[in-house]
């Protein structure tokens, strides 16, 4: 039988790790735990669970304290989470299933669906494939002190599992751009780095730096998902900066490495719906919706801009253009779709009132 182990690091997780472990003990054949340097009850918890925790001292290099958990485990297989990472009772089954896969298919890599944003309703918002369970023989390795990741080879498979990514109420503030801070000081950055490091630039509101650090990041030849992300973030430092043309020609640049996607598009529509060109601002709404979902290449996906936001835009676009019929179309589909979103109940008051329903 073809054994997994779970791989962990952790540190000041007692908030959220009992929630991640048993949501998937069960599915598990070992559990190994590195522990950078928790204060709180963590490691207590974590005993529950397993008796393979081991320290590691932390030093600004989560791939160094990936790899040293990594390296303790004993399973054929090993898949990672984080603390703050939980699966659903249905797709623990699937991880369980995954198991006959990885015994008949003997696959080097098994990526799964990453879920990182949800509405209020609970449906993800944000939807990506990740490296999720890698063959110990093929001697993967974790790259990069932050926004590490195993960089695919072999035999790949896709599967349909998804790893809910709850977050925690622990706080990070500036910790991943200080350590690209350091990191870029000590060495060359690559495209993927220098990526991460331009979106941790605009998180922290450093808009003239991670201009800087997304167009050199540009300049280099890179991964096309990175890029098109790169030019969509590259955009919204411009928009913040009130450069709407800046912003207009970023997204647009985006076309140069792959098919439009739907969030490049909406953020298109909002720029012209700023500037008041609702003609403009509701064909790119539509060409949004027009768009498919590029999640399977490890587009950082959400499925909203293909359907709830250009929707409700359109509703109010076309309504303000006078043309109600078409205003009318979309706010039943958005009905139909999403009745509960407060946005569609406002828009189906806002009509009866008028009449027009």
């Amino acid at each position: 039988m073809i054994t997994l182990s779970l791989c962990m690091i952790v540190k000041d997780e007692e908030s959220v790790l009992a929630r991640c472990l048993d949501s998937v003990k069960d599915c598990v054949d070992e559990i190994v735990i590195a522990d950078t340097g928790s204060a709180d009850r963590t490691k207590e918890i974590a005993r529950r669970y397993t008796k393979h925790i081991y320290d590691f001292p932390w030093r600004d290099d989560f791939a160094a304290a990936r790899n040293f958990a990594l390296s303790k485990t004993s399973g054929d297989y090993w898949l990672w989470l984080d603390a703050d990472d939980c699966l659903s009772p249905e797709h623990a089954e699937k991880l369980v299933a995954l198991k006959s896969v990885l015994e008949t298919q003997s696959p080097d890599m098994v990526m799964c669906l990453y879920d990182t944003a949800f509405d209020e309703e609970g449906a993800p918002l944000t939807t990506f494939y990740r490296e999720r369970i890698m063959k110990r023989s093929a001697d993967f390795c974790w790259v990069g002190r932050v926004h590490e990741c195993v960089a695919p080879r072999g035999k790949i498979v896709q599967a349909d599992m998804h790893v809910f990514h709850l977050s925690s109420d622990k706080p990070r503030g500036a910790r991943n751009l200080h350590i690209y801070q350091k990191w870029a000081a000590e060495e060359t950055l690559g495209s993927r780095d220098l990526f991460y490091y331009g979106r941790e630039l605009f998180y922290n509101r450093l808009y003239t730096e991670a201009e800087a650090i997304l167009r050199a990041m540009l300049r280099c030849d890179g991964w096309h998902v990175n890029q098109i992300e790169a030019c969509k973030i590259l955009a919204l430092c411009y928009a913040e900066q009130s450069k709407s043309e800046q912003a207009k020609q970023a997204l647009l640049q985006s076309f140069l490495y792959g098919l439009p996607r739907a969030g490049v598009c909406c953020e298109l529509a909002k720029l012209f719906q700023r500037d008041n060109k609702l003609q403009e601002a509701a064909f790119w709404y539509e060409t949004a919706r027009a768009c498919r979902d590029h999640s399977a290449e490890g587009d950082f996906e959400s499925p909203e801009c293909r359907t709830y936001v250009p929707l409700v835009e359109l509703t109010c676009c076309y309504y303000a253009l006078g043309q109600t019929e078409k205003a009318l179309f979309f706010h039943k589909e958005a009905e139909r779709l999403f009745p509960n979103r407060p946005a569609v109940q406002f828009n189906r008051t806002f009509f009866e009132k008028a009449r027009l329903l």
